[in-house]
């Protein structure tokens, strides 16, 4: 699929580094992990919450959400992106952490499917606007499956003001809080808490970060129901403009 190629030709420029990581904005860094801990560390580890034993990081890039997010917390992590490179340079930048990161997988989102029953926590930053809507549909309904008992997805992404927006530049597009919101609910997963990242500048575009966990009852594999009723990626990417460069990850 075209959209998925340009995306990979896109990053097979990007430095496998915390500044290619992090797009034009590294000086972010240290303000985006100090406000993921915060976010996690009212999600996990206590009664009622998810445990602390297992993670999955998606599109972890190097593994810069690994090592300054969920490695402080979790007992063991894993890694999934779909850049080859981009997880042989995270086996050196987690190499202090080499007993507790179980397994680099190369492979893009619209395809992975995580373990069943697996994961206290499976953690998406800044990739999300790399999957049609339909492959994040499909993807949310199979991160339900991933997880354990009390367990919690975590999207943290950047968010549109409103409406679509398409970058051509990495092939990607930024959702409004009512398009994360539609997919959310249509995966059958409920929004536990959601909070806007502070510290960021005005003139970025605005992140969010959403917590969610499987409802009672448990989401229906809907995916090719929605087919008809999800207005997808493709059929918005004639309507809008590219407005920004690189992304962070």
């Amino acid at each position: 699929m075209q959209f998925y190629a340009r995306a990979k030709h896109f990053y097979r420029e990007v430095p496998a580094s915390e500044e290619g990581m992090m797009g034009d904005f590294v000086e972010l860094s240290s303000t985006d992990v100090v406000s993921s801990r915060e976010f996690l560390r009212d999600l996990v580890g206590g009664p009622d919450k998810a445990g602390t034993d297992f993670a999955l990081d998606c599109g972890s890039g190097i593994g810069r959400v690994s090592k300054h997010v969920l490695l402080p917390f979790f007992e063991r992590v894993e890694l999934v992106d779909m850049m080859e490179n981009f997880l042989a340079e995270a086996q050196n930048y987690l190499r202090g952490y080499k007993r507790k990161v179980d397994m680099y997988y190369c492979c893009g989102l619209q395809d992975f499917t995580p373990a069943p029953g697996k994961y206290d926590v499976i953690w998406i930053q800044w990739v999300t606007g790399n999957l049609t809507d339909k492959d994040l549909l499909g993807f949310l309904i199979r991160c339900q499956h991933g997880l354990k008992e009390n367990g919690v997805v975590i999207l943290k992404d950047n968010v549109a003001r409103q409406g679509c927006v398409l970058d051509q530049v990495d092939s990607s597009v930024i959702r409004d809080l009512n398009i994360l919101g539609s997919l959310i609910e249509k995966s059958g997963l409920t929004v536990l808490r959601q909070q806007r990242q502070e510290g960021f500048p005005e003139t970025c575009v605005p992140v969010w970060m959403i917590a969610m966990q499987k409802s009672p009852t448990l989401a229906r594999n809907r995916v090719r129901e929605m087919d008809l009723e999800l207005e997808d990626f493709e059929l918005r990417e004639r309507e809008n403009e590219a407005t920004h460069g690189g992304k962070p990850r």
